[in-house]
């Protein structure tokens, strides 16, 4: 009972984010409005008008702009609220999908499998009862978003197994070099170049991802390849979503509504895949779990890793595109930051003072790189 409440809180949460954020926008132009009304006051000099009548003129220009201020300050803080749930469903995410991925080691494509699938069940019902516009598409559109949801696919499965096989926080660390990839393939298939000062915040990238693998007491080359297969898919699929334009394609398609069809494309897309490689033990390996009396809590912890799952990356979504991009950058360091330690905490993870260095310069270097990014390519 005490899950089904938490999770009953979490979803009321995540509706009333999605809320806040659509009135961000209407509160920045009401403060636009505001000014704009008070700025002929304030340049103005008072020549015939009695001191009276400009008070009397004044006042309601000064209610108007203190509300809304106070309007806009609201606005602040439900994306702060925002920022904090994501946070906490993702760390939520993290260690649920290792709780169940220790019980079932073997069944880490099997899990992904079920946390996109699960997706299906909060998102159907919102377009069955009209709580959120459905999205309209046609089939030359979906062969369109095919690639980009083949590389969600391949991005989720490299998080889910790299986990499964390694440190929660090793395979952040690893997940970090994601800038460096996204530069390469932008210069190699796109001709797409940066300034040098960019590049260059690559370097304590690049070094900090090595020094904390080195560094790292259980070194696993699978967590290690899988965790780069969801980098490398990671940088492709928002460098295909750039310049695919995606964003124009059907309708009703948001960013609410784009994660939605990703996740279903994603989930008929690794079904095949999931039962080839592991159709054959899924039936022996969790009656073994049942025999071992660990069934249910691998149930529980699988189906809960699934909705956190949705419920981040929706919420992620809404966060980013309520945000400038340093707020953005900002943000998504310290998430992983968050996760890091949550995990080392939860799981007891011993690090190495090699890997918390590697760790600390790694994603110092994340957060220069999507700085200089917005500065220098801006100009």
């Amino acid at each position: 009972m005490m899950i089904f409440n938490a999770l009953v809180c979490i979803l009321v949460g995540t509706q009333m984010c999605v809320r806040g954020f659509q009135s961000v926008r209407i509160q920045k132009s009401c403060v636009v409005r505001s000014l704009g009304r008070l700025s002929p006051l304030t340049m103005a000099a008072p020549s015939a008008c009695s001191v009276s009548a400009l008070h009397a003129v004044a006042t309601p220009t000064v209610q108007k702009t203190s509300a809304a201020e106070s309007k806009d300050l609201k606005g602040a803080l439900k994306v702060g609220v925002g920022f904090a749930l994501w946070y906490i469903l993702n760390v939520g995410y993290n260690i649920t999908n290792k709780k169940a991925l220790n019980i079932s080691p073997s069944l880490a494509w099997t899990v992904a499998l079920v946390q996109f699938f699960i997706g299906w069940f909060y998102v159907v019902p919102m377009w069955l009862l009209r709580l959120r516009k459905t999205p309209e598409l046609t089939k030359d559109e979906v062969t369109t978003l095919l690639p980009m949801a083949f590389l969600h696919t391949l991005t989720h499965i490299g998080g889910v197994v790299s986990c499964g096989a390694g440190a929660v926080s090793f395979s952040h660390i690893i997940k970090a070099s994601e800038p460096a990839f996204s530069a390469a393939i932008s210069a190699v298939f796109l001709k797409s170049y940066i300034p040098l000062p960019v590049y260059l915040t690559l370097l304590p990238v690049m070094g900090g991802v090595a020094l904390a693998s080195f560094g790292e007491l259980s070194f696993s080359w699978k967590a290690l390849s899988f965790a780069l297969m969801s980098s490398l898919s990671s940088a492709s699929r928002g460098i295909l979503g750039k310049k695919n334009m995606v964003s124009s394609i059907g309708k009703n398609m948001d960013p609410k509504n784009l994660y939605a069809v990703m996740t279903i494309l994603a989930t008929i897309i690794l079904l095949p895949a999931a039962m080839a490689i592991e159709g054959k033990v899924i039936v022996p390996t969790v009656k073994a779990i049942f025999e071992a009396g660990q069934g249910m809590e691998w149930i529980k912890q699988t189906v809960l890793s699934a909705i956190f799952y949705y419920l981040y990356n929706e919420v992620a979504f809404l966060c980013l595109d309520a945000v400038d991009p340093v707020t953005h950058a900002l943000g998504n360091t310290i998430k992983r930051v968050v996760v890091i330690v949550a995990s080392v905490v939860a799981f007891g993870t011993v690090m190495t003072r090699q890997g918390i260095a590697g760790s600390i310069v790694a994603l110092s270097g994340v957060l220069m790189y999507s700085l200089a990014k917005h500065k220098f390519v801006a100009k």
